[in-house]
């Protein structure tokens, strides 16, 4: 089956992006990534340090990666727009990922502010990809502001409470037509299947590699459990039912003389 996966203008074989934020050891990394599969990784500015080698965050990256820089620490629109300028001067990538969080409880992102940083950043150029709390107008308001994907949350960031907000993600599903990618919160390979399944067009996920026992083994993890919900997405689950269905014919087989 033809299941080609493009944002862009890049055709991906991978539909899970990984973060690289809270790593005990940036030495993981390439690992991590190689262990995935994934073609997309995002990246804060601020670990990027030409001046440190080893705190910069570029040299953990090869070169058939695509690096999506997020405007992490962004309180408004100006500051992200801003901050997708620098990385893509330091970086030389065309990809953002648009954070606007003024938020510090619940780090919920800005919907408004955001969507105005994406209409900007787009007429120049920008690959833009929105993180948002998932609300259909909003969604729709940043497709016709030039987004390349929406990106809405699955539980708070950093939580990995897994996706709670299923029923206003497969509204967005639905509802744009622009691929729909889960990020934040999706805490085992369980809920990226399950977001998988239900017709998302990738996952991010950053915490529940990174602070795992083991982030090679959970990353190859995540890597296939993308894949099979993809999969059982493709095949076209069967129907639920509320009663019993038997597998087998429950008469005629065994029969009174």
């Amino acid at each position: 089956m033809d299941d080609k996966f493009k944002i862009g203008g890049k055709e991906l074989d991978s539909r899970l992006f990984i973060g690289t934020g809270k790593f005990a050891d940036y030495n993981q990394i390439p690992d991590v990534i190689k262990a995935s599969k994934s073609q997309v990784v995002t990246v804060a500015l601020r670990r990027v340090d030409f001046d440190i080698p080893e705190e910069n965050m570029l040299e953990y990256l090869s070169s058939d990666v695509i690096m999506m820089p997020n405007t992490s620490g962004a309180r408004n629109a100006d500051e992200a727009i801003k901050i997708a300028r620098i990385a893509r001067a330091a970086s030389g990538s065309n990809w953002v990922k648009i954070e606007v969080i003024s938020d510090q409880k619940y780090l919920l992102p800005d919907n408004f502010e955001t969507i105005t940083a994406v209409e900007i950043l787009a007429k120049e150029g920008f690959v833009v990809l929105p993180y948002m709390s998932p609300d259909l107008m909003a969604a729709k308001r940043m497709v016709d502001a030039g987004a390349a994907a929406i990106m809405p949350l699955g539980a708070p960031i950093g939580t990995n409470r897994g996706l709670k907000t299923k029923e206003l993600v497969k509204v967005l599903i639905d509802e744009i037509d622009l691929p729909i990618i889960v990020d934040a919160g999706i805490g085992r390979p369980s809920e990226a299947a399950e977001a998988m399944e239900m017709g998302c067009a990738a996952v991010l996920v950053n915490t529940a590699i990174a602070t795992a026992d083991d982030p090679v083994l959970m990353a190859e993890a995540f890597g296939q459990a993308v894949e099979c919900g993809r999969k059982a997405y493709l095949a076209g689950p069967g129907a639920t039912a509320d009663l019993a269905k038997a597998s087998s014919p429950l008469t005629g087989f065994l029969r009174n003389e």
